[in-house]
């Protein structure tokens, strides 16, 4: 099992950005996927979640109505769409498959102006 995630770096308040998470060694179309952070000092996480089909997701309240995840089974990509992020969105957010208990390496997501 093999995630690897794109798309963090630095966004000012309000901004906007996608990370994706390509994933490869199952058959990612059967599995529910998760994404998840940790800020520094912090526990990590649960942000989103989305079940193999895409037809039930979840999110940490904290996120709800901003954040979006979503998922291109035809891609094996996973993603979180960040809509006015906040400077306490600040983290690594990594991907996670329950199911194989798989963790991507993660990417830095830093909100600031």
């Amino acid at each position: 099992v093999q995630l690897v995630e794109s798309g963090g770096g630095l966004v000012q308040p309000g901004g906007s950005l996608r990370l994706s998470c390509a994933a490869s060694g199952f058959t990612f179309s059967r599995y529910a996927m998760s994404w998840y952070r940790q800020a520094p000092g912090k526990e990590r996480e649960l942000v989103a979640g989305i079940t193999s089909t895409g037809g039930s997701r979840n999110y940490a309240d904290s996120v709800k109505g901003r954040f979006t995840i979503s998922r291109d089974n035809a891609k094996n990509t996973v993603y979180l769409q960040m809509n006015s992020p906040k400077p306490e969105d600040t983290a690594v957010y990594y991907c996670y498959v329950p199911r194989f208990a798989s963790w991507g390496q993660g990417t830095q997501v830093t909100v600031s102006s």
